[in-house]
């Protein structure tokens, strides 16, 4: 026998030593994987699942894949397990920690999301729980691509104490930190209580479901024991009392599946981060149609109502729109539309609520939406026929002047192209704010019956000729002459014209043609604003 082969050769083992068992295949290690996987995959029990059924929720899972082209989600850390003690939670140690992690395709783009599991943990956010979100949030801003929270959780995991707080800390920092470079939208399809509030709060928008999803920062019983109100939760924080009362939410469903529907059609009209366009579609619509419709559908007469939302629902791409805070603040309307395959942000006074005067949630409702479309390369379109600024004690105590400097701040700000028109009044300094060429708008546009003015033509003679028409013998009819002469002299279409403050008066059935020209032209906008740390805006 060789050398060689003395030295490969083992000895037999002894009795007493246990034979050396073989390693696992690899085949056998994927098969245990699969099987994990599946176990992850069916959550903690058929009964906790059954019982999110039956108050009306979807799983976790379930909501994901509703929410994502077929086939396309991609999750990360599914098998991660908290590591806390105490309490029985060393006992307790499910796959994900309560929250589904990972990236997808909405219409062929990449999309972020989290998803609360509410049949682990009640969706309650500890350590790991945390850190799986952070690590998401990260991933996106990386990605530079928008991230979607489907929120459906209790709230801190009280038995990991002060560590879930600090988690929700993370999350906060991470919301603000991607404010106005990646599109984020809360999506409120359970219960979102406390500190755990405020992130959707710092978001872009905000989804809620009648009936299963509620929002507040003391829950009924608190508020009960405090100030002896007596509400339900809903009554305090359900999606109705958001989306018509604090305006939080920016939409109301009456099911999961609508809701999370309308969340796909708007990524579809926001581009992936603030460095690029929306994504534009081609249309059937052509660019020349003429609206001959908006001339019945105007009143020549400043006091007569009318419903905006057909005016925009003539002008935009195959009639479509998509509101945002449909029932807060109806006064002004606020909207996302396309005009020749283009997205646009529409702000338009509404004479169908208030006259379409701008009031305290007008004034927030508008600025924030302006914010939110300069934020992300959104054109701005306004269609301007207002009174003025609300008057009354109220206003003015609530910080009318306050709130109302925000729209104009958030105009003055933007940079993105802004076209306004001038349909019928605009009075004061409420014409100033919707985006007047004072402040920077880069076409402005009058139909012919436009009035732009101080004020209206009664009020401003009763200041001006007060004392002539006091002295006169018959008063009553020296105002009216008095009033029509203001308007010949002050308020008639061409007055602004004449001065460079409209840059053309156009015949209502050229608005869409016009409109697109317009944008066409300022396409390729650029605008440098002074270097600074941030601005200071009112609050």
């Amino acid at each position: 026998m060789s050398t060689v082969e003395q030295q490969t050769i083992s000895p037999p083992p002894a009795a007493d030593e246990p034979v050396p068992q073989a390693a696992p295949q690899l085949w056998e290690r994927a098969a245990e994987l699969a099987g994990l996987r599946e176990t992850v995959l069916a959550g903690p029990s058929a009964r906790a699942t059954e019982a999110q059924h039956a108050k009306g929720k979807l799983t976790a899972r379930e909501r994901i894949e509703l929410l994502f082209d077929e086939g396309t989600f991609s999750e990360v850390e599914a098998f991660r397990r908290h590591r806390a003690t105490g309490f029985g939670l060393e006992d307790k140690r499910p796959h994900t920690d309560g929250v589904v992690t990972g990236w997808g395709k909405v219409h062929g783009r990449t999309v972020f999301v989290y998803a609360h599991d509410f049949r682990i943990f009640g969706g309650a956010l500890g350590e790991a729980h945390a850190q799986k979100i952070h690590k998401l949030m990260d991933l996106a801003e990386a990605a530079g691509a928008p991230i979607v929270g489907l929120c459906d959780g209790a709230g801190a995991r009280i038995q990991e104490g002060v560590t879930a707080l600090a988690g929700y800390g993370g999350i906060f920092q991470r919301n603000v930190r991607n404010s106005g470079v990646i599109p984020q939208i809360s999506v409120i399809l359970g219960p979102c209580a406390g500190g755990a509030a405020y992130s959707p709060a710092l978001t872009d928008f905000v989804f809620m479901v009648r009936g299963t999803s509620q929002m507040f920062i003391t829950g009924p019983d608190v508020v009960q024991a405090v100030t002896g109100e007596v509400i339900t939760q809903d009554e305090l924080g359900g999606a109705d009392a958001h989306a018509a009362l604090s305006g939080v939410s920016g939409f109301a469903y009456d099911d999961e599946e609508s809701c999370l529907e309308d969340v796909r059609f708007l990524l579809s009209l926001l581009p992936q981060n603030n460095r690029e366009l929306p994504p534009s579609q081609p249309t059937e619509d052509t660019p020349d149609r003429r609206t001959e419709a908006l001339l019945d559908l105007v009143p020549a007469d400043p006091n007569r109502s009318y419903d905006m939302r057909k005016v925009i629902e003539e002008v935009v791409d195959d009639g479509e729109f998509f509101e945002v805070h449909e029932r807060w603040a109806a006064n002004v309307v606020c909207a996302l539309a396309r005009l020749d395959g283009h997205v646009v942000g529409i702000v338009a006074n509404q004479p169908a609520s208030l006259a379409g005067v701008l009031d305290i949630h007008a004034s927030e409702k508008a600025a924030r939406f302006v914010q939110t479309c300069d934020a992300f390369n959104v054109p701005l379109v306004t269609l301007v026929d207002v009174p003025g600024f609300l008057p009354g004690v109220d206003q003015e105590h609530g910080g009318i002047i306050r709130h109302g400097a925000k729209l104009l701040y958030a105009y003055c700000n933007a940079t993105v192209p802004r076209i306004q028109l001038i349909m019928r009044k605009a009075y004061g300094g409420a014409y100033i704010v919707m985006d007047s060429r004072s402040i920077g708008t880069d076409i402005s546009l009058a139909w012919p019956s436009n009035e732009i003015a101080v004020m209206g033509a009664e009020g401003a003679a009763n200041v001006i000729f007060r004392r002539e028409i006091a002295a006169a013998d018959d008063p009553d009819a020296r105002r009216v002459q008095l009033v029509k002469e203001y308007k010949s002299e002050l308020m008639h279409p061409y007055y602004a014209a004449e001065r460079g403050l409209v840059d053309d008066v156009i015949d209502p059935a050229e608005t869409r043609v016009r409109l697109i020209g317009a944008l066409e032209m300022l396409r390729e906008k650029s605008v440098q604003l002074p270097g600074r740390k941030h601005g200071n805006q009112p609050q």
